[in-house]
């Protein structure tokens, strides 16, 4: 199996969310201007919808009929589009703090926020309370908050399950929850250490966590991705890491996870099942290594194809086929100059061949 780039597309800043069309004739991007583009992956043409978030535009989600998107920020707004006139319809002050991720569910009903910040809680570091629950649950027709769930701070990332029932969120301290969606209570919950750091150079503090999270298409294992431990945090050279748990067991049980020699090192952002539920991919930023993009086997976890896109890569998406894989990216840490940003935003356009 390779991945092979096959396409670049531009766009002005760095890109945190992606939604595309079942068929991948069209794709959204959200970016670090605080602005979501729509995006034509055969001409390379790009427009800006008019309304914009205060800060980063941090996730963006479409609706399966094709008409809405909705689009998260630093701010804590969720903003409702509408993709035929790309106006905005609705806003909603989700938190106080920024909007980390946002995660629809597969039947396009609910849409779920994860937030949090971390303040330093006691003498040992460890995060302190949040004023609000970290998890939200919104009606995507309705813009109505359905649940709020309390989480330990910061959450970086969610996932619903295939059938809509389950919610998961993971934290910085490799905490993941999961909560029934019906009842509104806990349905499963552990801790993983292997995404956590302590640092003790420079300055004494946590760092890490899990930022990808993606329920398997049986939706019987849950699978997260970060970094691995290190002793300089700020150095971002831990192992490239996913692991698999069996969320369902009681207690839940690690499955798996990356193969010793099959990773870099670097911070893991993105997971994403291919449609036939045969392999995943994981991607992210590398600081050492040959890859930032790779595919593995979800059978067995192991390593079946890889790729250095030379960027940071923070969401993916599978065309229906499967033989295409969008990667969002974003290209170096650039100034402005004159008050202009260069285009360092990419969607990356992959071949996913054999």
């Amino acid at each position: 199996m390779k991945l092979v780039k096959t396409k670049d597309l531009r766009l002005p800043t760095g890109v945190l969310g992606l939604a595309a069309v079942p068929d991948g004739g069209r794709l959204f991007a959200a970016c670090m201007d605080g602005a979501v583009y729509a995006v034509d992956p055969a001409t390379g043409d790009v427009s800006a919808f008019p309304d914009r978030h205060g800060s980063f535009a941090s996730g963006c989600v479409l609706l399966p009929n094709g008409e809405t998107l909705i689009s998260a920020g630093y701010d804590g707004w969720l903003l409702w589009h509408d993709v035929a006139t790309k106006k905005c319809f609705r806003r909603v002050r989700a938190h106080s703090f920024w909007s980390w991720q946002l995660a629809l569910a597969p039947d396009g009903r609910r849409v779920a926020t994860v937030t949090g910040q971390y303040l330093t809680g006691g003498e040992k570091y460890e995060p302190a309370s949040a004023p609000e629950p970290t998890v939200k649950v919104y009606d995507t027709h309705s813009g109505e908050l359905v649940h709020a769930f309390e989480h330990g701070p910061p959450v970086l990332s969610g996932a619903f399950s295939p059938d809509g029932r389950h919610v998961a969120a993971a934290n910085m301290m490799g905490e993941v929850r999961v909560w029934d969606l019906d009842t509104g209570k806990p349905a499963a919950s552990f801790t993983t250490p292997d995404f956590t750091s302590w640092g003790i150079i420079k300055s004494p503090h946590y760092c890490g966590g899990i930022y990808g999270l993606a329920f398997a298409p049986n939706g019987a294992s849950l699978l997260c991705c970060g970094m691995g431990p290190m002793t300089d945090p700020m150095a971002g050279n831990g192992a490239m890491t996913w692991q698999r748990w069996d969320w369902r067991a009681a207690p839940p049980a690690r499955l798996g996870q990356v193969r010793d020699g099959e990773h870099g090192t670097g911070l893991m952002e993105t997971l994403a099942h291919a449609p036939d539920g045969a392999a995943f991919l994981m991607a992210g930023r590398q600081a050492q290594g040959t890859w930032n993009a790779a595919l593995f086997a979800a059978a067995d976890g192991k390593l079946l194809a890889s790729l250095d896109t030379k960027s940071r890569v923070t969401r993916a998406a599978f065309s229906a086929d499967g033989k295409t894989l969008y990667l969002a990216a974003a290209v170096g840490q650039p100034r402005r100059t004159k008050g202009q940003w260069p285009d360092y935003g990419r969607v990356h356009v992959l071949g996913v061949i054999g």
